[in-house]
């Protein structure tokens, strides 16, 4: 008996532990993410926002086709087609149109409220009703982040707030899609991230050469920006966050990319930026609420700690129980 109850404690927790190890991966693809705007306008070339997002895709997937020597096949060569214009060729303009005719704290603004567009998207992809614990951090923390980087200053711009939406839009149908799809047979997410880098990489090439073209100079600054948009923003990013749709909860990874104007702040008061009590208060908001949608304390805590007749996890639990008494 006192084995059977050592194996039912010790589960939860050896699973909790990879949980918490899988999100802390997943996570550093949206921190990544966080350093777009200061690696942008303290090292690239100024006016050339289609040519960064040609850099930081198409290269990256290139190099992760090579690696992995693996090409879709059947129905994944749409499948990688349609993730990558929306996870990639789409989203990068759109983020860009929006940095550029918004203050940053707008469009960080607009794109923290994806893990609602998930959420309303996974009713009707996933057939995944959201929980009102969900839809209530959501709201949260797109509150957090609005207190963190909203300002007296903020202008908005109708096609800047439309471009905004559609791109946060567009990233999350990308995120349930990928979820819905997963991957194929003897698929790793490398090889899911190459594809994709490549596909939105193609959708951008010539969009930047016709409308932008090439930077009259690329200084080693430069070199260095879209060195690091490609790698640890780019292909190692995109297989770590693949990777992670693929293992958690879309409401869980979702809720993540609040990461992303979080870690912007945190570099802007490394570049000599200061948060007021407002933006500190929002902060904490924003990253509670990141925090929050990794778990569901209401339901854990009444299986944990009593056997009574609420909700269908004490019941099993009890039942489980008598079980064992019997045995």
């Amino acid at each position: 008996m006192q084995t059977l109850t050592e194996r039912s404690r010790g589960l939860p927790r050896a699973v909790s532990a990879q949980r918490v190890a899988t999100v802390a991966l997943t996570a550093l693809a949206p921190a990544a993410w966080g350093t777009t705007y200061a690696v942008t306008t303290e090292l690239l070339p100024a006016g050339h926002p289609l040519f960064a997002g040609l850099m930081r895709a198409l290269p990256a997937g290139l190099i992760g086709l090579a690696l992995t020597r693996v090409l879709p096949r059947g129905d994944w060569w749409w499948k990688a087609a349609v993730l990558g214009v929306l996870n990639i060729g789409a989203l990068f303009p759109l983020l860009f149109v929006a940095a550029e005719r918004l203050p940053g704290g707008v469009a960080a603004t607009l794109s923290a409220t994806q893990p609602l567009l998930v959420a309303a998207l996974a009713i009707a992809v996933l057939r995944d009703r959201p929980t009102a614990w969900r839809w209530i951090w959501g709201v949260l923390g797109v509150l957090g982040v609005g207190l963190v980087v909203l300002g007296p200053q903020a202008q908005l711009d109708a096609a800047g707030v439309l471009a905004g939406l559609v791109g946060t839009a567009t990233m999350a149908g990308g995120v349930v899609l990928t979820k819905r799809w997963g991957r194929p047979d003897g698929v790793g997410p490398l090889t899911l991230a190459g594809w994709q880098l490549t596909a939105g990489g193609l959708l951008l090439l010539p969009l930047t050469l016709v409308l932008e073209g090439v930077p009259q100079r690329i200084d080693w600054a430069a070199a260095g920006g879209y060195l690091w948009l490609g790698s640890m923003g780019g292909l190692i990013a995109y297989t770590l966050w693949f990777r992670g749709i693929g293992r958690l909860p879309v409401g869980a990874s979702a809720p993540l990319v609040l990461l992303s104007p979080l870690v912007a702040t945190v570099v802007g008061i490394g570049l000599g930026e200061s948060l007021s009590l407002p933006q500190s208060i929002g902060f904490v908001l924003a990253l509670a609420a990141l925090l929050a949608a990794q778990f569901d304390p209401p339901k854990r805590a009444g299986a944990g700690r009593t056997a009574g007749p609420r909700g269908p996890r004490p019941r099993t639990t009890t039942h489980h129980s008598q079980e064992e008494l019997n045995r």
